[in-house]
């Protein structure tokens, strides 16, 4: 047992002062020290630094590691022309992403204090690094594919992702998960096998959903940039589904929608009246022109989640939390500051079906430990100068494991 002693802990009924949490591989306490000493009395006791705070581990709901070899490869501004340019450097982008590579930024997301994360994994060759990787992991393989011609191929390739996901060793915290990559470039039928596939196993499920202006357009219309698109790479001039078919593919299983940055407050109350829920992506919807997300009128969950280095520029959820508090500047920002933090804890941990993102007893002890320059003024101000002030983190704990 360790009692990990701090100035500030965030629980689910927000910040409590000097206290300390209980913990092995699950976390068994919150109280005074004294209190906690008297119950586990040969307990390891770990001080933190002053004006340390203790948080749950954060979780990343959705990265692409395969695309970590991007630095200025891709086009940015606008997401058609960076669309194209992600088909144009693909190939070498993934091939210029080693095990190596891709191990680095897992330890980056780690030193931010990232114990969980959503990885969308398009060809599987991130498998084994996630398997190695500190860190839980929720394996989605993503299903692709619009040609009815190639779609039993494409779908026999994403079975054989699935059960090799399926086959890792209990010990290296993968959970295998689906992923369905856009309404454009998924024919319903191979949609409806994945997300069949997804219930019937219980895995987590996520699909990118209206990215983009250009994305609506052409689900809507068949019109705009996504139609010479499509002439060009995939000789069709015709949209595969619209917008009310995919989102009713989805109404019997909760989904993971990833930005939904194009949806309608209509579409949006959908998702929420069917128990959806949205991944925000802030830099990523900035980089690629896509709009913002107004989370100040969501009546769904949200997490909160940095997308890939194709679209990035660092896994850092500090960094991402930074981005979100400038987007957002309309919502106050200490409300705003508690709100993305609680987002990408307990949120994130009840949208993925996890046991960890809590500091209350029975949770796994996943936990995180930033220490501030100096003692915030009140305990409204502590969520907000965690985030300005935060590179790296102090200490990761993983199922009471140390790792930082």
């Amino acid at each position: 047992m360790k009692i990990l002693v701090a100035d500030h802990i965030y629980t689910p009924n927000g910040f409590v002062e000097n206290q300390a949490v209980a913990f092995n591989n699950e976390i068994h306490g919150i109280g005074p020290l004294e209190s906690l000493l008297s119950i586990y009395p040969k307990a390891e006791i770990i001080r933190t630094a002053p004006y340390s705070v203790i948080y749950p581990g954060f979780i990343n709901t959705h990265v692409h590691l395969e695309f970590s070899a991007n630095r200025t490869s891709l086009k940015y501004g606008s997401f058609m022309p960076w669309l194209d340019s992600v088909i144009e450097h693909r190939d070498d982008l993934v091939n210029a992403c080693d095990n190596t590579m891709m191990q680095k930024e897992c330890d980056e997301m780690l030193r931010s204090g990232i114990t969980t994360f959503g990885a969308i994994s398009s060809f599987g060759t991130e498998l084994e690094v996630c398997e190695k990787a500190a860190q839980r992991v929720v394996f989605f393989n993503e299903v692709i594919g619009s040609n009815a011609a190639t779609a039993d191929m494409l779908y026999g390739d994403f079975l054989e992702r699935v059960k090799a996901s399926q086959s890792c060793d209990e010990s290296a915290k993968i959970t295998p998960a689906v992923a369905i990559h856009s309404p454009y470039s998924v024919h319903p039928i191979i949609l409806q096998k994945a997300v069949t596939l997804a219930k019937q196993n219980k895995m987590p499920l996520t699909a990118h959903f209206l990215e983009s202006q250009a994305e609506r357009q052409w689900l809507e219309e068949g019109e705009g940039e996504f139609k010479s698109f499509f002439e060009k790479y995939f000789s069709t001039s015709t949209p595969v589904t619209n917008i009310q078919e995919f989102m009713h593919a989805f109404d019997t299983y909760p989904t993971h929608f990833a930005h939904a940055v194009q949806a309608t407050e209509e579409e949006l109350e959908y998702l929420s009246q069917k128990g959806h829920s949205i991944a925000h992506c802030p830099r990523s919807n900035r980089y690629l022109g896509c709009g913002r997300l107004k989370i100040e009128k969501l009546k769904l969950p949200f997490s909160v989640a940095t997308d890939g280095l194709s679209s990035n520029d660092s896994l850092s959820i500090f960094d991402e939390f930074r981005a979100a508090l400038m987007l957002h500047n309309d919502i106050p920002i200490h409300e705003l500051a508690e709100q993305l933090i609680t987002a990408s804890t307990q949120d994130a941990a009840d949208i993925l079906g996890l046991d960890c993102g809590k500091i209350e007893v029975g949770a796994a002890a996943d936990l995180a430990v930033l220490t501030l320059p100096a003692m915030p003024q009140s305990k409204e101000e502590v969520a907000l100068w965690s985030i300005i002030h935060t590179k790296q983190v102090s200490h990761v704990y993983i199922e009471g494991e140390k790792y930082v």
